[in-house]
């Protein structure tokens, strides 16, 4: 190569990391995604979907219950996993019936279809919730005995002892602690105090225990004291609760004390205070879930859109005259490719690659997705992404598919958002 064409080179590559130039990510399919776009041919399907792997799934129940061991008992958060046929799966190979409820519909949905389920609300609901949940209950399913409504100050106890009288209703009530989240719940001890004798004073009320969450935890930042330091302060906070219901005269044996989901479940010993332990989004692992804390889980949840459109030139409106220069210095931007829906909390996965158009701007529509030229899509091929969280996102594409040993093998339907 000659001197000048070399310094040339040299000077270019220069200029591209001075102002950005980017490397070129793209690449095609694996075959693990090859495998899945089959099968999603074979079952005829072209259009939006959520995916779940059942074997990953089930990998990761197996990693969630080894870690909890025979020190925890395990309820399942279903608003993560909002699918009836998902839930029972999930519940048979957990061998659990303990669930965690946080939409009225939903709870009605569950106490009807599940009857044999133990209930713990994850939120407080307005006391209309709770009264609306009882006019529409129907069943085998003894709301008295298997279900938990979760209350958060000394108002709502009042509210629902008032709700239990009126209905002549028997409820049982867990208390929500705040252990560091400040979300809402009982952070001083003497109105908890206080708050025990309020339902002591009402009797229709029944307390059943405490949720403690931490979610927090996993993100809390070294120079605040890190993970370590924010964990051994919720624990210290949630023992200090125990303590006072201890000193009122209440007996702990046999009550639920939740704590905490899934950035933090794997930091439970067996030395805490918690009798049974809430997680639910680790079970598919969610993009917001890739934390040091859940190495060991693997992603089980895909979103699957048919490519409606495969561009050779991605070009903004306005700017045309300016794509080759957005080329070169991104090569990711070269292709453009308009996908089957889109602006999902989601994030691209297959091909590699992929990216959101922040200057194109985002639609529901047809979204566009832009590649390098190594990126190999053309029209009906099957893009894949990732959601950021199961909950909501789950709702939004119909019937989960379950995707089993290269095929897709059945249909669950979602839970409806209203009843």
């Amino acid at each position: 190569m000659k001197r000048r064409t070399l310094l040339g080179a040299g000077a270019a590559v220069g200029l591209g990391a001075a102002v950005g130039l980017k490397p070129d990510r793209g690449g095609v399919h694996s075959d693990y995604f090859l495998k899945l776009s089959s099968a999603l041919d074979r079952a005829g399907l072209a259009r939006p979907t959520l995916v779940i792997d059942k074997a990953r799934l089930e990998a990761n129940i197996d990693t969630l219950t080894a870690h909890l061991g025979q020190d925890y008992a395990y309820r399942v958060v279903a608003k993560s996993l909002p699918s009836l046929d998902l839930l029972d799966l999930v519940c048979k190979r957990a061998n659990t019936r303990r669930l965690m409820m946080f939409h009225q519909p939903f709870l009605n949905l569950v106490a009807q279809q599940m009857p044999d389920s133990d209930l713990l609300l994850g939120k407080p609901m307005p006391v209309a919730a709770a009264n609306r949940f009882f006019d529409h209950h129907r069943g085998s399913f003894d709301p008295a005995r298997q279900l938990q409504w979760l209350l958060d100050s000394r108002e709502r106890i009042a509210q629902y002892g008032e709700l239990a009288k009126q209905r002549q209703l028997n409820m049982q009530v867990n208390l929500e602690l705040d252990v560091g989240l400040h979300r809402g719940g009982f952070q001083d001890e003497a109105e908890l105090a206080q708050a025990l004798a309020d339902i002591e004073a009402h009797p229709n009320l029944n307390w059943s225990g405490f949720m403690g969450y931490e979610p927090h935890v996993a993100k809390m930042p070294g120079v605040l004291g890190g993970p370590d330091k924010a964990f051994a302060r919720a624990q210290a906070r949630y023992e200090d609760f125990v303590r006072v219901a201890r000193e009122q005269g209440y007996s702990i044996d046999g009550l639920t004390l939740n704590a905490a989901g899934s950035p933090t479940y794997q930091r439970y010993t067996g030395e805490q205070v918690a009798t049974e332990l809430a997680a639910g989004s680790a079970l598919v692992k969610p993009t917001d879930f890739d934390l040091d804390s859940l190495f060991d889980h693997v992603p089980a949840a895909f979103i699957a859109t048919p490519v409606i459109k495969s561009l050779p030139s991605a070009r903004t409106p306005g700017i045309e005259g300016l794509a080759r220069l957005q080329h070169w210095l991104d090569p990711n931007s070269r292709q453009a490719f308009f996908i089957y829906g889109g602006y999902w909390k989601a994030l691209p996965e297959s091909p590699p690659g992929l990216a959101y158009n922040s200057i194109y701007g985002r639609s529901t529509n047809q979204e566009m997705l832009t590649g390098s030229s190594r990126v190999q899509l053309q029209a009906d091929d099957w893009v894949f992404l990732r959601p950021t969280q199961s909950e909501h996102v789950f709702l939004q594409f119909g019937d989960i598919v379950l995707y089993d040993q290269g095929d897709i093998v059945t249909n669950w339907p979602v839970f409806s958002q209203g009843a």
